[in-house]
């Protein structure tokens, strides 16, 4: 069992979705992309305790906030105009079509099963039975919420429904908390999860438990009883007992005894619902015998603690659908992939939200989904396609180090060495410090900068990015047309200057004051000390040498981060600047300004 897809319309951040699953999956894109929404969406659905909240969804819950239906222009009836007709109110509608169910699901569900193409992803309709034999058709079940405000209760109100029924049936079939059960979806929250991991409230980690094995009515009714004759404080030596007494003699001179009297304490309210929220599991805090509550445990061990919790319940349970956020809170890389790696044995099927490298790529490339959103809400997923010149053998090498960050972000500037890569977020963050209201740093700006390591990757990887929805810049040294051609047709803008390094743009565009300051901060190497004795009086030469030592080590960027904004060439202030307006773009229009010209030659 798993889910197949999810159709999304007007929740949350978004408009409308389509997205197909994977049988395990991670869901990856910038923040605010949509991916909690997502596992929200699927959990408002399938989720057998979701429902109990009242009311189910409410007004931050419908995209843009808007739940009531729109009116006509009563000005249009004023002067004489045919009126519009009243808009429907906006529905919040959730289908997930779930695929390969049980012999024992497909008996429950009987008249609703439905059989799947899986490769195309339509339902065959088809009058010939023998048709659902063909190896890339399984049967199904598509399940819908719906969510809406009721104008006459002045309330929010939603359910969730077998979707066949909404169009076939008068009164549509509800998808119920049993049906749900049979599911086995179970959404783990990153914030909530392990606070509540040991708790007995409703959809606790224990509480499933629990209810899997069936054990919970007889511990209520133990735990009730046993309560129930235990009052607190009772030993006169306490004195609690004589108050209460006093209390009790008083209250007699001034109602009837059936009134109620013999105030007393007890450790609860004595209902279920209340022993629910107090009870509370306790821990040992060490190798002594003292405990604590389990919540008061470090955040890393109440995280594995819930995967514990989590393979306990799936050998209760042989269908499980497991959603997790951020399974990299709090604990170190090697848990990061053990959780993984258990989680995805033990359940039928996975889905992740991950900003972690570590996470990431224990995926293989089908089952990474990335996440953009558009302006207008409308929510799109996309695989990653590797270029001819990038093979999966380097992909997965350097995972960590060049791609990782990329598909973590919505803007990428990609440059053609690691001097550059160091060197322009070091100069946007000191323009950003002398003159924040003018400039931006590249962090600020939400671009994640990417080593190419050579100009002739810059189209591909470029390519990569922009393929997966990114928003794609570049920056280079001077280019021959058909190379800077290739490299345009891929970005949104490409900063080229044109001198041979980025070493030679910055010595030529800067500053003598700036350079014999920063020949005195430095410790030269011997080489170089041997060669010039006096680095200081030969700044540019000698700088011309150590930049070029220190080529991808941070040698130009740690100059930068030294330099006043008039020493910092106009070169890269320009393209400082116009990243931040393409970007970060003012309130009103502007024109968008043009490249940044080459520096003159000297």
């Amino acid at each position: 069992m798993n889910i197949h897809s999810v159709t999304i319309e007007n929740f949350r951040g978004i408009r409308a979705a389509t997205l197909v699953l994977p049988e395990h999956a991670i869901l990856i894109g910038d923040n605010n992309a949509g991916k909690s929404s997502v596992l929200e969406a699927i959990d408002l659905v399938l989720g057998p305790d979701r429902l109990n909240r009242r009311p189910p969804v409410d007004e931050h819950d419908f995209y843009q906030g808007k739940y009531r239906a729109e009116t006509p222009d009563a000005d249009d009836e004023d002067n004489g105009e045919d009126a519009a007709p009243p808009v429907e109110a906006p529905k919040i509608r959730i289908e997930v079509a779930i695929a390969n169910l049980s012999l024992e699901q497909q008996a429950r569900f009987g008249g609703q099963v439905e059989w799947l193409k899986t490769s195309t992803g339509d339902f065959y309709d088809e009058p010939d039975p023998a048709g659902v034999d063909a190896a890339d058709i399984v049967a199904a079940l598509r399940v819908t919420f719906i969510g809406e405000y009721d104008a006459e209760e002045d309330d929010f109100i939603g359910n969730t429904y077998f979707t066949r029924t909404l169009s076939e049936e008068e009164r549509p079939t509800p998808f119920s908390k049993k049906d749900k059960q049979h599911c086995g979806f179970l959404f783990l929250r990153s914030l909530r999860t392990g606070s509540r991991a040991l708790s007995l409230e409703h959809g606790s980690l224990l509480d499933i438990i629990l209810r899997l094995k069936e054990i919970r009515p007889q511990m209520w009714e133990g735990t009730l009883k046993t309560l129930a004759g235990f009052d607190v404080a009772s030993d006169p030596e306490f004195g609690i007992s004589g108050v209460l007494e006093s209390i009790n003699k008083s209250l007699k001179k001034y109602v009837p005894r059936e009134w109620g009297v013999s105030p007393h304490l007890k450790v609860s309210s004595l209902t279920r619902e209340h022993l629910r929220k107090v009870v509370t599991a306790f821990i040992a805090t060490g190798s002594g015998d003292h405990a604590a509550p389990f919540y008061r445990q470090g955040t890393g061990t109440i995280n594995m603690l819930v995967l514990a919790l989590l393979s306990q319940i799936a050998e209760d349970k042989q269908n499980v659908i497991f959603a997790m956020e951020e399974v990299e809170t709090a604990i170190p890389p090697y848990a990061q992939k053990r959780i993984v790696h258990e989680l995805r044995k033990l359940s039928a099927q996975s889905i992740f939200t991950s900003h972690s490298p570590y996470v990431l790529e224990e995926f293989a490339l089908e089952q990474t989904v990335i996440l953009s959103r558009s302006d207008d809400g409308v929510l799109t997923s996309a695989k990653i396609e590797l270029p001819e010149s990038v093979k999966h053998k380097r992909y997965r090498q350097e995972f960590r180090t060049r791609f990782c960050e990329g598909l973590l972000a919505r803007r990428v500037l990609i440059t053609e060495g690691a001097t550059e890569a160091t060197s322009l977020p070091v100069a946007a963050r000191r323009l950003a410090e002398l003159s924040p209201t003018t400039y931006a740093s590249i962090e600020a700006l939400g671009i994640c900068v990417i080593d190419a390591g050579t100009e002739s990757q810059i189209a591909d990887l470029a390519k990569l990015y922009r393929a997966l929805g990114k928003r794609t810049f570049a920056l280079c040294d001077k280019q021959t047309d058909g190379a800077k051609a290739a490299i345009e047709a891929q970005v949104e803008r490409l900063f080229m200057h044109g001198e041979k390094g980025i070493e030679d743009l910055v010595l030529k565009n800067t500053t003598q004051a700036a350079l014999e300051r920063f020949a005195d901060t430095l410790q030269w190497p011997p080489h170089l000390l041997a060669k010039y004795p006096n680095p200081k009086v030969q700044a540019v030469a000698a700088l011309k040498e150590y930049f070029g030592w220190t080529k991808g080590n941070w040698g130009i960027a740690d100059f930068l981060a030294q330099c006043n904004e008039s020493e910092i060439p106009q070169w890269l202030r320009d393209t400082c600047l116009a990243l931040k307006f393409a970007c970060d773009p003012p309130p009103f229009p502007f024109p968008l300004p043009p490249p940044p010209p080459a520096p003159p030659k000297v």
